[in-house]
């Protein structure tokens, strides 16, 4: 129930945002743009060490990445190039916080951990193949939205991450950001592995009909055609009425009692 509301209370808080927005005719690829440029001051702030505000900036930054799309199809200012701007802007969103993450990590300091910075990097190259497995495979296939480690997810562990972080102190739940980077690289590799078995699956069941089909022409094509029985001499049986200039040579039949027409030469 609590968390409803909180639901309901941003759905609405979001909704008033895109009526202003659009009541403004404000460009929806400007809003993708500025998403972009403060995911990117985060990814600044993690690789200076300031993890809260990185977070807190994060959750700002987001917000943009879910006005622009709701004020592109409120204004009618839907485009093909606007969606491959977001989704590559994404990638850069991504990878801005990785290697804000990868450069505290490789920093002389009292934090600095090898095993950060490689958890933090195999989870960039994670996340990448997660994003280009799924673009590819719905180039072949309908959808491919599966796995539970994509982009909203990793959005929010790494803003759970950020704001536990709190040097020195003991909490449980402070300072979780290693724990994250375990997530997240583990998680993205194994969606990116479930991705690929997927659109496998999905391209096996689409192809099955059509191999069904090919094989019952192919069939239909090898069956010969049956021809009529032949009689004691081997000469085909005629079918019951047909007659001998039926069966033999072009014209009506002969009734009883009308001449025989005359031989030509070669009959």
């Amino acid at each position: 129930m609590f968390g409803a509301s909180i639901g309901r209370g941003a759905s609405r808080i979001i909704g008033a945002m895109v009526r202003g927005l659009a009541r403004r005719r404000i460009n929806p690829n400007l809003l993708t743009v500025i998403g972009v440029s403060i995911n990117v001051l985060s990814g600044i702030l993690f690789g200076l060490g300031h993890f809260f505000w990185a977070g807190v900036i994060l959750i700002v930054a987001n917000l943009f990445d879910m006005l622009d799309g709701q004020v592109a199809r409120r204004t009618n200012q839907v485009t093909r190039f606007g969606g491959f701007l977001d989704s590559t802007f994404d990638r850069i969103s991504d990878m801005a916080a990785f290697v804000g993450l990868m450069t505290f990590y490789a920093r002389d300091t009292e934090f600095h951990s090898t095993l950060n910075v490689l958890l933090a990097g195999l989870a960039l190259v994670g996340s990448v193949l997660v994003s280009y497995a799924s673009a590819r495979a719905e180039s072949l296939i309908p959808k491919c939205d599966v796995g539970f480690l994509r982009r909203p997810e990793r959005v929010v562990l790494l803003i759970i991450g950020a704001l536990s972080t709190h040097p020195g102190s003991e909490s449980l739940f402070a300072n979780r950001m290693p724990a994250v980077l375990w997530i997240l690289c583990v998680g993205s590799f194994w969606t990116f592995a479930y991705t690929v078995y997927h659109t496998w699956k999905e391209l096996n069941r689409l192809a099955a009909p059509a191999d069904s089909g090919a094989h019952v022409q192919s069939l239909a094509a090898a069956t010969p055609d049956v021809a009529p029985p032949a009689d004691a001499h081997g000469t085909p049986s005629k079918p019951a009425g047909a007659s001998n200039t039926d069966a033999g040579r072009p014209g009506r039949a002969r009734h009883r009692g009308e001449p025989r027409p005359a031989l030509t030469k070669g009959e």
